[in-house]
């Protein structure tokens, strides 16, 4: 699909000249002789760039920058100005313009430009589209007894610098909680930084934690900085914590009392800021009888616990988990929203849920693919309860 590109002088033979390049180069271009004609064009249609003249009768180049910028923030604007307007170009750059070319326009200056502008367009979008699908993807859902006072709690500690552990099966949405934690407190500008206890072997454990110095083992190339370090500033969440082996647990320890670590190899303490959540989907009571887990560790991560249910335990949330993925996922794959009949909502409520809410998101994306544009309890019996 061509671009557009709106072209915006007072002078007839700019507007020519310039048409006729962008034109060979494969763009579509439209022109307006003054300002105020630029701001009726840029009201009715959509263009990927604007390239406006400074001076021109009736409304100048500044004034139709600033009226785009409000009512057209993301549309690249490029202005292009004669040699005695270089200071006023320069503060349409400051005021929002992505740069200025100089009359008579370098033509080559002018292409890279152009093109600059618009990429920059696409990655502000495309970032935009991100932060939407990561927004979603980290929601939580629920208007159960149990998810609302979780969300209390949430709203109550989330200010706070207290340590959380955070406990539930598997699929449960544990990751969310801390995430949501992180988002609501006052390190929400710096990283939140993640780490999974039970993916990483016990002999690299300490490594992923507290970084290396280069030589300190066998495959130790180069140096490598920790986790500990990688979130100084921010949250780190150790996910599965009650996997991690007790040498590991002892290190965890004394960083969470000094505020200090050591690299792997090293003797340089490195001193770090960071508010440590913690999850598992072990009963910590139970591994610390098990001699498996310290009971003072648990003692410095639990200052404030929270349970995330089972989705079986909270299956009035299921409806409106369904609705959430059917939105979410049809969006993902850019089609229209599938609906679900009232019988296949009532069938997936009474299934067992061993994965939680990861499962659900799976069954539904399953029947998306599969069923036609409304899925029905003959869905449901053929694609997840036939198993």
């Amino acid at each position: 699909m061509s671009q557009t590109i709106l072209i915006v002088d007072d002078e007839r033979a700019i507007r020519n000249s310039l048409k006729d390049i962008l034109a060979l180069e494969g763009f579509k271009v439209d022109e307006a002789a003054d300002g105020s004609e630029a701001l009726k064009k840029i009201a009715d249609n959509h263009y990927d760039c604007i390239i406006c003249d400074i001076k021109m009768p009736k409304i100048d180049g500044i004034e139709v920058l600033q009226k785009t910028i409000i009512s057209h923030p993301d549309t690249p604007f490029i202005v292009i100005s004669g040699h005695g307007d270089i200071e006023t170009a320069v503060d349409a750059v400051k005021k929002g313009a992505f740069d200025y070319i100089s009359k008579p326009p370098d033509l080559n200056r002018l292409l890279i430009t152009i093109r600059n502008a618009m990429d920059k367009t696409s990655l502000v979008t495309e970032t935009k589209q991100l932060r939407k699908r990561i927004t979603k993807a980290t929601e939580m859902y629920g208007n159960s007894a149990a998810m609302l006072k979780i969300k209390e709690t949430i709203d109550k500690v989330a200010p706070t610098e207290a340590r959380v552990l955070i406990t539930g099966e598997n699929g449960a949405g544990k990751e969310l909680v801390a995430r949501k934690i992180h988002e609501q407190s006052n390190r929400a500008a710096s990283p939140l930084i993640e780490i999974n206890c039970a993916a990483i072997p016990s002999e690299l454990i300490e490594s992923e934690l507290f970084g290396h110095e280069k030589g300190s083992f066998t495959s130790a190339i180069k140096q490598r900085i920790g986790k500990f370090e990688q979130a100084n500033g921010g949250t780190l969440f150790m996910d599965e914590i009650g996997d991690m082996s007790l040498d590991a647990q002892a290190k965890v320890l004394r960083a969470l009392q000094e505020g200090k670590i050591t690299r792997v190899g090293g003797e340089k303490e490195i001193k770090v800021d960071v508010r440590v959540i913690a999850a598992t989907n072990k009963n910590l009571m139970e591994e610390v009888a098990a001699k498996t887990f310290r009971m003072d560790l648990y003692h410095r991560l639990g200052v404030i616990l929270i349970h995330v249910p089972s989705l079986n335990d909270r299956r009035d949330d299921i409806p409106g988990l369904i609705d959430l993925f059917l939105n979410s996922i049809s969006e993902e794959y850019k089609q229209p929203a599938k609906t679900m009949e009232k019988e296949a909502i009532k069938a997936l409520q009474s299934h067992n849920w061993t994965g939680n809410v990861r499962e659900l998101r799976n069954v539904v994306e399953r029947l998306i693919i599969l069923s036609d544009k409304t899925i029905t309890a003959a869905d449901i019996q053929q694609y997840i309860l036939y198993r």
